[in-house]
């Protein structure tokens, strides 16, 4: 291996366990050390050293804290909405886990852990490093860790031995999936699989992956059945208007319409009350409280959009990306996924714009791959509306964009990927 190679998974399972962990002791040793070792660690790994170094956590000391009492794990549990989907979890973990040697483990999305299982030495094991129930294992807490980078990231992540950061964790092996709530994109926690050093296998990321996504498959079949109830009590009501309205629930999804179109979702404002309100992609609407939802109806004498002036992208807070337009009919907000977040600062550094194939090169490194930038750029469009041009697309020349970036630029977009977002991360002094 060269300064030019990267470690991945591949290779190190291919080696024999202690010397893919000496390989990583190494690497961490160099790293920490501000030199430059003889092989890079994987990306992902490498960019959450740095953010530990930012932000002083101590790779030499236990750095555990704020270990929950019962009562108040047993109220986050309760609250928890990964609480429907734990048997599916447990059902598809816990046994293999177990023969394997490993656990089982759940965060909210703060990374406190709320359950845990698995095999009674492996258990034992994690009690004396503190990876316990109640216990904070938030990346910026105790460093690199299977539950706390996929947070950051919003995306599987394997951390295999020394590629944790604090000193005591390098005898562990861990994998965690993100778990998302498929009505909102909102992080709901982490499942994690971990144990100790000789049992990592390459595999277990894609297994617990695919138990994240049957979870994630759980909920949405539970929002269906929730827009179902909301339709059946919607029906009648709208058979009898004329006009247009809808039936939505709390996170904007349509159960139920007449004269209009079916959208895909309307962008409700954060706090939504009975009573008059304009939308951003409706114009103005009268609102009725639903059992489950809310009653809209448009009024057809006010405008559909209002003329902007001005667009604030706030990137501040690397978990809560937002969009604030402010018209001279209204003001709003509106929460992004991860994905439009990347789009909107692409075009946001782009006031000329960008073409379907130069977003494309910009997010996956593929000018090819414009089917994808077009199926999102026109999900943005739905809330967005005239604001944005295509062709190229761009912000429309009468709208002042301005963007509020973190202070570190190591939080720009964490989760991100995308090549042009890297690049911009690493050239900001």
């Amino acid at each position: 291996m060269n300064n030019d190679s990267t470690i991945d998974l591949a290779r190190l399972a291919a080696m024999d366990v202690t010397l893919a962990s000496r390989l990583l002791e190494g690497v961490r040793d160099a790293t920490l050390a501000g030199q430059r070792p003889r092989v890079r660690p994987r990306p992902v790994i490498g960019e959450s050293w740095r953010r530990m170094l930012r932000d002083g956590v101590d790779p030499d000391r236990d750095v555990r804290r704020g270990l929950l009492s019962a009562d108040e794990v047993e109220e986050l549990r309760h609250s928890s909405p990964l609480a429907p989907v734990l048997p599916v979890l447990r059902e598809a973990l816990v046994a293999v886990a177990g023969a394997a040697r490993h656990i089982m483990v759940i965060s909210d999305a703060d990374g406190r852990i709320l359950w845990r299982e698995g095999h009674p030495a492996v258990l034992r094991k994690g009690d004396r490093l503190g990876f316990e129930v109640g216990a904070h294992w938030a990346e910026h807490v105790v460093g690199t860790n299977g539950v706390g980078t996929p947070l950051v990231t919003r995306r599987p992540v394997q951390v295999f031995s020394a590629e944790h950061f604090v000193r005591s964790h390098l005898s562990w092996t861990c994998a965690g999936a993100p778990i998302k709530d498929p009505r909102d994109g909102r992080l709901l926690g982490v499942v994690d699989v971990s144990g100790p050093l000789a049992t990592m296998h390459p595999a277990t990321l894609s297994w617990v992956t695919s138990v994240a996504q049957l979870a994630e498959a759980r909920l949405r079949e539970r929002h269906v059945a929730g827009l179902e109830r909301l339709r059946s009590v919607a029906a009648p009501l709208l058979a009898r208007m004329g006009g247009r309205a809808l039936a939505v629930d709390p996170y904007g999804w349509p159960a139920a319409v007449t004269g209009m179109p079916l959208p895909e979702r309307v962008a409700l404002p954060k706090q939504l009350a009975e009573g008059r309100c304009w939308m951003p992609s409706l114009g103005a609407c009268q609102v009725t409280p639903l059992a489950g939802g809310w009653l809209l109806v448009l009024a057809d004498d006010a405008p559909r959009q209002p003329t902007a002036t001005r667009i604030l992208l706030d990137l501040s807070r690397p978990r809560r990306p937002a969009l604030h337009v402010t018209g001279s009919a209204a003001s709003w907000v509106h929460e992004l996924s991860p994905r439009h977040a990347e789009l909107l600062y692409l075009l946001a550094r782009q006031p000329g714009g960008r073409t379907a194939a130069g977003l494309a090169d910009d997010l996956f490194g593929d000018p090819g791959r414009t089917v994808t930038v077009r199926a999102e750029m026109s999900r943005v469009r739905r809330y967005l509306g005239g604001l944005l041009a295509h062709r190229p697309y761009r912000f429309q020349d009468d709208v002042e964009v301005a963007a509020v970036l973190p202070d570190d630029p190591l939080d720009l977009l964490p989760h991100s990927t995308a090549p042009a977002v890297v690049r911009a991360r690493a050239a900001a002094p």
